[in-house]
C-alpha cells in the first residue's frame, strides 16, 4: 500500500470538490480523507495501490464540473496509519 498527500489549487472550495474526491476514492476502493485548507486549497490524503492512486490523481486534475483546478502537487509518503474509509473533513 502507498500513500499520497495531495494539494489541489484553484477554484476548489465551495464547488463540491471534497465530495467529488470522496466519490472517486470510494469508487476506486481507496481510503483517506479530503479537507479544505485555510489558504483555499483542498488537501487530500489517500491510500491504496500505486496504479489506482495515479488514476485518482488524474481524476482530481479534472475535478467536478464547477471546479477550476490550477495545480496538483503530490507527495508520496510511507503510510503511518491505515484508514478504513474515505471521509470528508
Amino acid at each position: 500500500m502507498e500513500e499520497y498527500l495531495i494539494s489541489v489549487e484553484g477554484r476548489v472550495q465551495g464547488v463540491g470538490f471534497r465530495a467529488f474526491a470522496q466519490r472517486e476514492a470510494v469508487g476506486l476502493g481507496l481510503t483517506g480523507f479530503a479537507r479544505n485548507a485555510p489558504d483555499g486549497r483542498v488537501e487530500v490524503l489517500v491510500q491504496g495501490e500505486k496504479a489506482t492512486l495515479d488514476i485518482f490523481v488524474d481524476r482530481l486534475r479534472i475535478g467536478p464540473r464547477l471546479a477550476a483546478v490550477r495545480n496538483v502537487a503530490i507527495v508520496a509518503r510511507t503510510p503511518e496509519a491505515q484508514h478504513g474509509s474515505f471521509e470528508v473533513r
